[in-house]
């Protein structure tokens, strides 16, 4: 949508996941001056001009944060002035780590303490930077990358780790010019100034994050196979599947292919008699939003799950290291919280079921809501979840699907 609509010409996307999330960035996109049309069920047209021009009222990203830090990118290159805001979750979250580099390339905010939201961007005249990542972070890289689109000099990024390289293929689909390189001491991403994007023809492969709901619960629901299709398995987003395998499930991969210049797959999963493991830190960037289900399917496992360097889930749409110890508590599982370390203690051994049986606190999280639900399947008594109507923020298919894959989930 974002690359769509700073390109010059036609772009038509296909396979669209139309959560709330991919609305509001569709809402903004018209609001910087694109024209957006939905013309079938995941179907889009996104016709730019080329560039950004000045939205006339504020930009309300929702609950999209992916969103609101890589549309703060975009538009920080051209020179407009923009205000944004977003729900009490998104008002929540730290900016800051995205408007410090756009600050050092000459954008200007002006926000609230802590650079949360609403805050307004003056952008325009952008010098290039050299920048670090001081954590593992695809957003703040993807931010300096478009910003620097239109920078007047280069821009080079650096991550101590690899993270998602969604941005660095997809500006190559529009036309431009992405250099990667694997140094000492990390990975270096350069993009020349000047470069003019083209509109183009994308298909989205299967989102990863979505189909692990369906994936672990086939693995923890006693005589259960489900096959999604179409999965994304680019590398640096199948941390999951890595952990899962080496937790002894069977997971089986078949129809290997690439679409989009992405890597893709048919993904079956079968219940599965699973064992704790350890899981290093640097695996975190490729499976950060897939925590709290890897969760679930540690507490069926045999032993203990440790899961490290995971900090990161703090600043999601909630504290989601928190919240998924505090649920999983609640339904009989044995937790360890640390700052940024959860363990998970399997029920398995003496053959111990989960209990279940909680009424499940989410400030408003979609995937802690997913998640519990997903347990609940498995456990000895339902698990309920409140505010279930802000799974529509990533997967607003979510209850019909589970639903026709044999799962009861009803509001009430």
């Amino acid at each position: 949508m974002i690359l769509g609509a700073m390109a010059k010409g036609l772009t038509t996307v296909e396979g669209l996941l139309e959560g709330d999330d991919v609305l509001r960035t569709a809402a903004a996109m018209r609001a910087f001056g694109a024209k957006v049309e939905r013309v079938g069920e995941g179907a889009w047209r996104i016709e730019g001009a080329g560039g950004f021009s000045e939205p006339e009222d504020v930009v309300d990203c929702g609950n999209a944060g992916t969103g609101v830090r890589l549309i703060m990118g975009a538009a920080a290159g051209f020179d407009l002035a923009a205000t944004f805001t977003g729900d009490s979750s998104l008002r929540r979250r730290p900016m800051g780590r995205v408007l410090d580099p756009l600050s050092q390339m000459g954008a200007r905010f002006l926000a609230r303490g802590g650079g949360r939201l609403p805050l307004t961007l003056k952008g325009g005249r952008l010098s290039g930077v050299a920048y670090t990542l001081p954590m593992a972070s695809a957003q703040v890289k993807s931010a300096v990358l478009l910003a620097g689109l239109n920078a007047e000099g280069p821009v080079e990024v650096r991550e101590p780790e690899p993270t998602r390289d969604h941005t660095e293929r997809m500006l190559r689909a529009f036309g431009a010019e992405v250099d990667v390189e694997d140094a000492a001491g990390g990975r270096v991403i350069r993009i020349a100034p000047g470069q003019r994007l083209a509109g183009t023809r994308i298909v989205v492969p299967g989102d990863p994050s979505s189909a692990a709901f369906p994936l672990v619960a086939a693995l923890i629901t006693p005589g259960s196979a489900v096959t999604v299709e179409g999965v994304l398995l680019n590398p640096l987003r199948a941390g999951l599947f890595e952990t899962l395998r080496e937790m002894g499930a069977d997971l089986n991969i078949e129809n290997l292919r690439d679409e989009g210049g992405e890597p893709v797959g048919d993904v079956t999963a079968r219940h599965s008699a699973l064992r704790g493991v350890e899981v290093p830190a640097a695996r975190a960037p490729s499976m950060i939003d897939e925590y709290p289900i890897l969760a679930v399917a540690a507490a069926f496992a045999d032993g203990a799950t440790v899961m490290r360097g995971i900090g990161e889930m703090r600043v999601k749409e909630s504290d989601r290291l928190a919240l998924m110890a505090a649920g999983l508590a609640a339904c009989g599982v044995g937790v360890e919280e640390e700052p940024e370390t959860l363990t998970v203690i399997g029920s398995a051994r003496g053959n111990h079921p989960v209990k279940g049986g909680a009424s499940v606190t989410t400030h408003g999280d979609h995937r802690i809501a997913m998640s519990h639900l997903v347990l609940g399947l498995a456990a000895e008594q339902a698990v309920a979840v409140d505010e279930p109507g802000m799974i529509a923020t990533s997967f607003p298919g979510f209850v019909p699907l589970m639903n026709g894959l044999g799962a009861a989930i009803a509001e009430g």
